[in-house]
């Protein structure tokens, strides 16, 4: 595989496919890897007609995690000034995650096999997560002697709670898609990575027919009342609502529920 396809971007009218492109390797990731899915996020960020992205793993697994070589090259050297630019390397790799959460577009997650130490990373930073009844999940890194330190020690209390999230990140325990979705980490398990794909489909189809300034909306003030609570979080939607209620999006809305048809969203 070209180290210059190893995320894979395709478009289907408003929905975006965001695929790990490293299917020999199950997906491991390298920093190449994630220096491409940081820019493909970084471009549909700005693609004022994506309204909302998929992301998947091509063939086996979705996410076998980081690449034992590239993790062996990081920890070889052990001199003082080595350790500070390991800091910011760590820091530079955590935008790989960031820009996913931060990204103004929902991001649904459709997780199949392997989704590993990393792949667990990426899977918190988005917002939706699916998966198949094959999935396999592990925040790996514990195993390894080292803390995940791309997202999922910060994000997952927030989805599972702190004891689920202490469970696992201690442990460095397998957990299956079955026992992901009993605790809250998926919203859906589907039969098969067909199943899966469908249903990833399906969500954002449904997603892609709201009015987009809503949709961006609501990921927004969600973000921001996990970082700052509740009593800030309804300051800050009364702010939201008062900029963005009159807007062509919202006349278009209460005139086709008085009309009886389904409404055309501009994101105007």
């Amino acid at each position: 595989m070209s180290e210059s396809n190893l995320i894979k971007l395709e478009k289907q009218g408003h929905i975006a496919w965001v695929t790990l492109n490293r299917p020999e390797k199950r997906n491991a990731l390298n920093f190449p890897m994630l220096e491409q899915l940081v820019a493909s996020f970084h471009q549909l960020d700005q693609d004022e007609d994506t309204r909302v992205i998929v992301l998947k793993g091509e063939g086996k697994s979705f996410c076998a995690g980081l690449e034992l070589a590239a993790l062996a090259g990081l920890i070889e050297k052990k001199t003082a000034d080595y350790r500070e630019r390991l800091r910011r390397t760590i820091l530079h790799g955590q935008t790989s995650t960031n820009i996913i959460e931060m990204c103004n577009k929902p991001v649904i997650l459709a997780a199949h096999s392997h989704c590993i130490g990393g792949g667990v990373d990426i899977a918190c930073a988005c917002d939706i997560r699916i998966a198949s009844k094959d999935a396999i999940f592990s925040v790996r890194e514990t195993k390894l002697a080292f803390v995940a330190d791309l997202g999922t020690t910060q994000r997952l209390q927030r989805i599972v709670g702190e004891p689920w999230a202490r469970e696992l990140c201690l442990t460095g325990r397998d957990f299956s898609g079955e026992e992901a979705f009993q605790m809250g980490f998926v919203t859906h398990l589907c039969e098969d990575q067909t199943a899966l794909i469908q249903k990833a489909e399906e969500l954002a189809r449904e997603i892609a027919d709201n009015s987009p300034l809503a949709v961006q909306g609501v990921k927004d003030v969600l973000r921001f009342t996990s970082d700052h609570g509740t009593t800030a979080g309804l300051k800050y939607v009364a702010q939201k609502n008062a900029a963005m209620l009159i807007c062509d999006d919202g006349i278009e809305a209460v005139t086709a529920a008085m009309e009886k048809r389904k409404p055309v969203f501009k994101g105007k």
